[in-house]
């Protein structure tokens, strides 16, 4: 890695750490423990399981994205959206995302620009779908918590522009197209055609917001995924004998996921401890077992997968090499 990116990284390891010290100052270790082993295991390996149809179901929307460009047998889908997860989980940079891409392209011939828009696409619709699970349990419970309304303030006008700008660009090509030619006309030769080349590709990974069927399974997955996910965390706290709600775990999601926006170590580690156990204290859950929980459920939800993606990753005949190499990758694909 450059300078630059090793300054990165740390900056994120030392944000989870401090993240990490805010929520358990005041861990009392043996009660914690001794929450975890009172769990009911049977319900957590349930939860590991059932996680996989959320995966499932975010491999089916990618699935809807990329239908406009080339259909992909989701079968298919499932390893690359696995070997992103594991990526993400155990590497900084979203290198998972960029390896997905690559894989993406080598294994069915799509071009990267196509496919990063698809993905770019899915974390807008990601950013959505939270600032729902956000909002509307709010308005039936009454959590006295500045951090969650700070985290859903912040987020939701940077998610509406995205969603925004997008959408024109999807309905309104031709002007896309109007404008990538008035500039590759300002600039040099090679340049100009490789600005309007991308720029072509990028029209096209936008297709399927173009496409009413498409839209709407994509839309309609973003939610069921996430609701799957939601009910994973809801099957954590019932092996943690917890007196929460299914909304209430919405809310958790939400949060949780809208705080990965704050740069930090892969996995989030720090930062979703934090914000599982601020939402779960806000709803009067003891603090032992908030800080039981939130370790307890990231390890359901980060472990699993990540194993399973290594796993199809090594079937694609890679190492975690090829994880920690993705961005140079990228550049000599786009190259």
């Amino acid at each position: 890695m450059t300078r630059n990116k090793w300054l990165a990284a740390l900056i994120g390891i030392l944000i989870s750490v401090i993240f990490l010290w805010i929520a358990f100052r005041n861990l009392k270790p043996d009660e914690v423990w001794s929450s975890i082993r009172e769990a009911n295991p049977a319900l957590l390996l349930a939860g590991a399981v059932w996680y996989f149809a959320a995966v499932t179901v975010i491999s089916l929307r990618w699935r809807f994205l990329l239908r406009s460009i080339t259909p992909i047998p989701l079968r298919n889908l499932i390893p690359l959206v696995c070997i992103g997860y594991a990526g993400n989980n155990i590497y900084p940079f979203r290198s998972g995302e960029i390896l997905r891409i690559l894989l993406l392209q080598r294994n069915h011939g799509i071009r990267i620009a196509q496919a990063t828009t698809t993905v770019i696409v899915e974390r807008i619709f990601d950013g959505l779908v939270m600032l729902t699970f956000i909002v509307v349990p709010l308005l039936f419970l009454d959590i006295p918590s500045p951090e969650i309304r700070t985290v859903a303030t912040f987020a939701a006008p940077i998610f509406l522009t995205a969603l925004v700008v997008f959408f024109a660009l999807a309905a309104r090509p031709d002007l896309l197209r109007a404008l990538l030619k008035f500039v590759s006309r300002i600039l040099p030769e090679r340049l100009g055609h490789i600005l309007y080349t991308i720029g072509e590709e990028i029209i096209g990974g936008l297709e399927a917001l173009r496409t009413p069927g498409d839209l709407a399974g994509a839309v309609v997955c973003s939610f069921l995924s996430w609701s799957l996910e939601a009910s994973v965390y809801w099957i954590v706290a019932m092996a943690f004998n917890m007196d929460v709600n299914y909304p209430m775990m919405l809310l958790v999601v939400g949060v949780v996921n809208l705080a990965g926006l704050i740069p930090a170590s892969p996995g989030q580690f720090g930062v979703f401890e934090f914000f599982v156990s601020t939402v779960l204290i806000a709803v009067a859950v003891p603090e032992t077992q908030a800080q039981a929980f939130a370790l307890v459920v990231h390890m359901v939800i980060w472990l699993p997968v990540t194993l399973v993606g290594l796993f199809f990753l090594a079937r694609q005949g890679l190492g975690l090499g090829a994880i920690s190499q993705a961005r140079d990758l990228e550049q000599t694909a786009v190259s």
